[in-house]
């Protein structure tokens, strides 16, 4: 089939994109630079031009294509603004290329972020959350999910804290930036939380396996490694980097503190039984082992 593509140059996309052409698909790949239109292009896409913003390019993609995969969110962590405004461009996004689909039992895949459950792993039959800063996201995918009644094939993959490829990614890619800048490999309170985490490669086959087969108004899990203390996660940057790895307040971390300090993890076990989803690439802390001095 024919997969209209938001976010195909990022970390996850790339891989996604790579992953569909590599099993049969076409893809058509938004693009709102040169430079992201002639990667998308080498990859062996072929490209849109327009940003997320342009509701009309949008619905134009998702005419003519099969099945749509939404990973864009254009959020710029240097903003303190930025974050609302994303997560209202993504709603209006989601809905437009929704709306594009109805009645055609066509699928399109959204992206949100595994739960956090106090005292056990979350399930994909859990809930995510939409209060706090960015429950307009899940408020956003849940409306998407609700259109599973008016004939389309909409699903959600629930992505981990870290979604990693050499080295690079995700709050553990924040945690060496975090490191470089300051000199200590920190990690907040005592380092016992859990991050659950996932190879993007690893990701990108099951973004496939759910645009192939999924059922309308399902989430799924994308969750390689169930949860990696914080503690292990620092200990190994810290040991590639060549810094003393220690507990620092969670200030340390601007306003991802409060998150980096919570206990997260999660399983997949239903994603891996209904769809046959195996990861096979290397998990975070090994992985970790290409972060370099």
């Amino acid at each position: 089939m024919q997969v209209f593509i938001t976010g195909g140059t990022g970390t996850v996309g790339s891989a996604v994109v790579a992953e569909l052409l590599a099993n049969d698909h076409t893809v058509l790949a938004l693009a709102r630079s040169d430079d992201s239109a002639r990667t998308l292009e080498d990859a062996g896409a072929k490209v849109l031009r327009g940003e997320l913003a342009d509701l009309d390019v949008l619905r134009a993609g998702a005419a003519q294509s099969d099945g749509v995969i939404s990973l864009a969110f254009s959020h710029d962590f240097s903003d303190p603004d930025g974050l609302a405004r994303a997560i209202a461009q993504e709603g209006a996004a989601l809905a437009a290329l929704g709306d594009e689909l109805v009645g055609s039992n066509r699928p399109i895949i959204t992206v949100s972020g595994t739960p956090g459950v106090p005292g056990r792993p979350s399930t994909e039959a859990d809930p995510i959350p939409t209060d706090g800063p960015v429950g307009g996201r899940g408020r956003s995918v849940n409306a998407l999910l609700e259109l599973a009644s008016r004939g389309v094939r909409a699903t959600a993959v629930r992505l981990p804290r870290t979604v990693h490829n050499e080295g690079r990614g995700g709050f553990a890619g924040l945690l060496v930036d975090a490191a470089r800048r300051t000199g200590v490999s920190g990690y907040p309170g005592d380092g016992a939380q859990r991050w659950p985490a996932v190879h993007a490669r690893d990701a990108a086959t099951l973004f496939r396996l759910v645009l192939e087969s999924a059922p309308p108004g399902t989430a799924w899990h994308a969750v390689a490694d169930e949860g990696d203390t914080v503690h292990d996660i620092a200990t190994v940057i810290g040991r590639r980097l060549g810094l003393p790895v220690e507990p620092v307040p969670e200030s340390a971390f601007g306003p991802f503190g409060p998150i980096f300090a919570m206990d997260q993890p999660s399983s997949s076990t239903h994603t891996r039984q209904a769809l046959g989803w195996q990861p096979t690439h290397p998990s975070l802390l090994e992985d970790l082992e290409n972060v370099q001095p």
